[in-house]
């Protein structure tokens, strides 16, 4: 772990509002560290909603010294299950990030209860018997206070009593439930007696039946900081009016700590053209729409993944974020990832709508150089043969050309590229019109990097040789509703965008079949590609991005 001296922290400089606060505390207390957490529920996969804490809880510690623990709030058994725990920890790594401790909620149950017992004690908690909604009744609203609960007055006596006997399950679900007593008055609604601990009798994935009793939220988070060492706790916007309870919650559970854990609030970041709900990725999982958490149109860490992003990518775009901006374009996701891919990814040739050109003045076959990346001098060249029948891309040619139009056409020329000029001389058809293929011839002494024949060609196109290319299978993905239409909470079926995924069987140079699963590549002119699969030979490819880029830098 690293330490600082106050010297240190004192030159340290502060780029936003939450090093300042912590570069302050740190100096208050004389703390050569600080520790924060990251606490995911386990109630589904990581996405890249939850990147942005994760960046600012482990990059403070980075910054200023100390550790990040990774702790699972698992406080509600009805929804969490260990499959979401191992996937968290699993894509935490991947991105590259590592705790220093693995604590879980469930384990400091017994903690818990003994503060709750605490709070008591002191007289400030109570077992209500109000049903939820007497409850939302009697809280009142934004304009008009909360009235008391008429088993607010309890004794202590009698709530030691009622809160031990539903910890030993003698009510129902729903039939009591402990609060902390507040005030009911107060502006801020999460101080007017909020539940802290309920009945439920649910089986918890890690604790199986011992307990029915389940605290919330508010009350377990802040006693989970404070016995952790926790020195602030850094959580999104949506907790800020939930700071007070949890600054009473610590105040008043007597725990011994250096520090006492200080909340400081981020603006939580939504994304353009997506959902990162687990609630409605799960439901489109269970309407066949979707085929897993990794689907590759969702945006959780492992749909992205198997899309082909990369951690750098994903990094790279928190940082660009930094602490504010509430709502960013889905197209700066894309901009990393290409940018990156730009720099990285090898060429390669490939045809998604194949029609076939005969080279009618051509024999034989030759090896021709592509070059693997042109903005890496060290990538190198890969070999790419040449023959008499090549495959180009269908709208590479326009029979009825407008006059700027700069590909194939009826005696017009073009660039194959990395290798010879070619002119179309005819257009074959089938008996039904269409076209069936192009006769074409080349110029010799128009090969690239070798060309004196003189010929000015303002287009350059893809192909790949008929006799030895191989079939691949080319994913391509779309947004997951439909453009324009606006997702809201009942219409889910019907916004759901079918085109989203489309499967082509494509031609590509035979060079493919030399790569491994998790290669990312260039497909010249049309886009970045991650090989997914080679399961028995047989070549899978998911579109990461497209070529085009559409964000507003």
């Amino acid at each position: 772990m690293k330490t600082l001296t106050s010297s240190e922290v004192e030159n340290i400089k502060t780029d936003n509002f939450i090093e300042a606060e912590i570069k302050k505390d740190m100096l208050k207390y004389n703390l050569d560290h600080i520790v924060t957490r990251f606490p995911p529920e386990p109630n589904g996969y990581m996405h890249v909603g939850h990147l942005k804490g994760i960046s600012i809880n482990f990059g403070m510690t980075e910054k200023f010294g100390g550790y990040t623990n990774l702790r699972f709030d698992d406080t509600n058994p009805s929804k969490e299950d260990i499959e979401y725990v191992n996937a968290w920890q699993e894509d935490i790594k991947w991105m590259g990030y590592q705790w220093a401790n693995l604590t879980f909620a469930s384990d400091a149950y017994e903690q818990m209860y003994n503060y709750a017992v605490t709070l008591i004690k002191k007289g400030l908690a109570y077992v209500d018997d109000l049903t939820p909604e007497q409850i939302n009744e009697y809280r009142g609203t934004f304009t008009t206070i909360g009235k008391n609960s008429p088993y607010r007055d309890r004794s202590i006596a009698e709530n030691l009593d009622l809160f031990e006997r539903m910890r030993k399950g003698e009510f129902k679900d729903g039939e009591k439930c402990l609060r902390a007593k507040i005030d009911m008055t107060s502006p801020n609604m999460n101080m007017r007696d909020p539940v802290i601990y309920r009945i439920l009798h649910e089986t918890h994935y890690r604790q199986g039946d011992k307990w029915c009793i389940y605290p919330l939220y508010d009350f377990a988070h802040p006693l989970e900081d404070a016995v952790e060492n926790v020195t602030h706790s850094l959580c999104s916007d949506d907790f800020e009016d939930h700071r007070p309870l949890y600054e009473w919650v610590v105040n008043n559970c007597d725990i011994p700590n250096k520090i006492k854990p200080r909340q400081i609030e981020f603006v939580r970041t939504n994304i353009t053209n997506t959902i990162t709900s687990k609630r409605y990725l799960r439901k489109l999982i269970e309407m066949g729409k979707a085929t897993g958490w990794d689907d590759p149109r969702f945006p959780t860490i492992k749909g992205l993944r198997k899309r082909g992003f990369t951690p750098s990518s994903l990094r790279d775009f928190v940082q660009r974020l930094g602490t504010a901006g509430s709502v960013v374009d889905s197209s700066l996701l894309d901009y990393c990832i290409r940018n990156e891919l730009n720099t990285t990814a090898t060429r390669a040739m490939v045809v998604l709508d194949p029609l076939k050109v005969v080279i009618t003045n051509y024999n034989g076959t030759e090896t021709l150089k592509i070059e693997n990346n042109p903005n890496d001098e060290h990538a190198g060249t890969h070999d790419v043969t040449f023959g008499k029948e090549i495959f180009i891309e269908r709208e590479d040619f326009m029979e009825d050309a407008p006059n700027k139009y700069f590909r194939l056409k009826p005696e017009g020329v073009v660039r194959l590229k990395g290798a010879y000029i070619i002119k179309c001389d005819k257009v074959v058809k089938d008996k039904d019109g269409n076209i069936d293929h192009l006769e074409c011839t080349y110029y010799p002494e128009s090969k690239s990097g070798e060309d004196h024949s003189g010929i000015k060609v303002k287009g350059t196109i893809h192909w790949v040789n008929a006799n030895d290319c191989v079939d691949v299978t080319i994913n391509q993905f779309g947004t997951l509703f439909k453009p324009g239409v606006k997702f809201e909470k009942d219409n889910l079926a019907e916004v759901f965008n079918p085109d989203s995924w489309k499967v082509t069987t494509a031609k590509a140079e035979k060079y493919l079949t030399s790569r491994k699963e998790g290669d990312h590549f260039q497909f010249v002119r049309k886009g970045y590609f991650y090989l997914v699969s080679t399961d028995g030979g047989k070549l899978i490819f998911n579109e990461t991005v497209s070529l085009k880029d559409s964000f507003n830098k």
